[in-house]
């Protein structure tokens, strides 16, 4: 098969999101081939490169959410007039009570009946591929999208009658941002990536993530009727919610509608929808998603360091936890701190260290001196290391450590989960657990809090407790120092559990299979065949699917009508990083 990879500030990246994963992905299935269609998020993210790319990717297609040149012509008039409409229904369907992204509920009651949201869906699909069709007549609509007649718009809609109320009291100011974050998402709409040697000519769209990767997939969709799978690890509408926790009610209300409507259009025409973890499930079924159409597919994780060691190594300090993560407010270390001196008032003897990645932000910088100041609070005996609390193992009395994965006492992950008895995880906020899975894969116990996917994560091979709750994490933490034969039985099946679940493996397996059952359902497309007969599913030559046998499109051969901003690179096969 041929698999159009749509990715978003990831893949084929040196940096970014869903990196790894597709990856693996694309590494483990050598028996398809792939065009990866990617959208960069900055200018140093281009200016990292690409990872090296293996032989079954035939071509890489980037462009740019970050900038984008104007060099459109400007609308005619009766451009000008559609676009009006066009983006007037859109921002309508945006502002309508009752919309995906409004999920706590606050204009529920103003909703009304089911029919009614279903209209608003089906105003806000007819509005975006509208759009999307005048676009491809008029050469694109990014500055259309940012301009006067937008913002205007928008503004219409926020005051029209069953408008979401905080929409109602928008400012201008406020609506300028929306429709710059929403012209951000839109700039895909202006890409010639739908014709027959480009989407069109794929088996399949699989958008990597939710959001701007999206609408690539739906395009072809719309344009060459190519099937579009749908896979987050990472909820994109969750993200934008923590996210946008500093922005205005207004600007919340009406990004969370418009990223809500967007993502409830992606899942009602994706084939199929597959969630890293039940916990993403229940937020795609909150907007619309068809449980028929959920499939749970846990990401794989390089799993073969860490379960040797899980396997050969025991216990290196029955009195030590260990917590390894990215050091973020997120993780709540306060949290574990305040914990930790309840532990060593039961357990004199226990050690804590906190072992995180190197800190390349200024919020992690300012998160972990404000930890280690804490911690110089809680434990202020000069030989217990009142001095902030930071320093290795070496010091022996020091209760709390503060060290960094990659120096010489923690040279990698594996020495860091096995420095101690039990491994902690405190977070407040929480998607699916990747540190919580090492831990695992490296048999070790684990106290963990109640949030995100970390129940089903563990599944009964570690102890749960209430977030934000130092009693709670304390009390079990103690009950597991004092109980060595426990720990080794909860680590032993904790391994297990990681080796069935959570493998590069199983995760590579369930995308061939969904692709060939994809396949199997959906049939090939006008696109494909190159001829206009009507669509049969297995119509295309056995031959076609052999690697090597597709000449690459050439830039020269594209349409002259691609955006200035938008880059085409046809990789040969076996060439690495740019």
């Amino acid at each position: 098969m041929r698999i159009g990879l749509l990715t978003e500030g990831g893949y084929p990246y040196a940096s970014g999101d869903a990196r790894l994963w597709c990856d693996r992905l694309v590494r483990g299935l050598g028996q398809h081939e792939f065009d990866v269609y990617a959208l960069s998020r900055s200018r140093q993210q281009e200016d990292e490169g690409w990872v090296e790319l293996p032989p079954q990717v035939s071509r890489v297609i980037t462009a740019p959410l970050w900038a984008v040149e104007d060099e459109e012509r400007p609308l005619g008039r009766r451009a000008r007039r559609r676009f009006t409409e066009y983006y007037g229904e859109l921002a309508a369907a945006i502002c309508a009570a009752g919309a995906p992204g409004d999920l706590f509920g606050a204009d529920r009651g103003r909703a009304g009946s089911d029919a009614t949201v279903g209209s608003e869906a089906d105003r806000f699909g007819t509005a975006l591929y509208a759009l999307a069709e005048l676009a491809r007549e008029t050469g694109g609509l990014t500055g259309a999208l940012r301009s006067e007649l937008a913002v205007a718009a928008l503004e219409r809609a926020c005051r029209a009658p069953g408008a979401l109320r905080a929409a109602r009291r928008a400012r201008v100011p406020e609506l300028l941002t929306v429709a710059a974050r929403v012209e951000r998402t839109l700039r895909p709409l202006s890409l010639d990536w739908y014709t027959g040697d480009s989407l069109g000519s794929v088996n399949l769209c699989h958008a990597t993530s939710g959001g701007a990767a999206v609408l690539p997939g739906l395009l072809a969709r719309h344009f060459c009727g190519v099937p579009l799978l749908v896979t987050e690890y990472g909820v994109h509408l969750r993200a934008h919610y923590l996210a946008s926790a500093t922005a205005s009610a207004p600007e919340r209300a009406l990004l969370a509608a418009f990223h809500g409507r967007l993502a409830a259009e992606a899942y009602r025409r994706a084939v199929l929808i597959t969630p890293g973890n039940h916990h993403a499930r229940r937020w795609q079924e909150r907007c619309g998603a068809d449980r028929a159409k959920l499939r749970t597919v846990y990401p794989g994780m390089a799993a073969a360091r860490l379960a040797d060691t899980g396997e050969s190594t025991g216990c290196a300090d029955p009195d030590t936890l260990v917590w390894v993560g990215r050091i973020e407010p997120a993780k709540d270390l306060s949290t574990l701190l305040q914990a930790f001196a309840e532990i060593r008032a039961a357990e004199p003897k226990a050690r804590l260290r906190v072992i995180g990645a190197p800190v390349d932000s200024a919020e992690g910088a300012q998160y972990l001196a404000h930890c280690k100041a804490l911690a110089a609070r809680l434990f202020p005996d000069p030989s217990a290391g009142a001095e902030g609390g930071s320093g290795g193992p070496g010091g022996g009395a020091r209760p709390v450590s503060f060290e960094e994965i990659g120096g010489p006492e923690m040279p990698g992950l594996a020495e860091a989960y096995t420095a101690g008895a039990l491994v902690v995880l405190s977070s407040a906020v929480e998607g699916f657990p990747i540190s919580l899975v090492e831990a695992m894969f490296c048999g070790r116990a684990t106290v963990s809090t109640d949030v995100g996917a970390v129940l089903e994560v563990i599944g009964g091979t570690g102890l749960v407790v209430p977030s934000s709750d130092p009693r709670a994490l304390a009390e079990a933490c103690v009950a597991l120092l004092r109980d060595p034969e426990r720990r080794e039985r909860l680590g032993a099946a904790a391994r297990a559990r990681a080796l069935e679940l959570f493998t590069v493996e199983q995760n590579v397996a369930a995308f061939d299979e969904i692709y060939l059952e994809i396949a199997s359902h959906c049939p090939v497309h006008e696109g494909v065949l190159g001829t206009a007969v009507d669509p049969q599913p297995f119509a295309v030559p056995a031959e076609l699917h052999v690697l090597g046998s597709r000449k690459t499109t050439e830039p020269s051969a594209r349409p002259a009508r691609t955006p200035s901003w938008a880059l085409s690179k046809p990789v040969p096969a076996g060439e690495g990083a740019r």
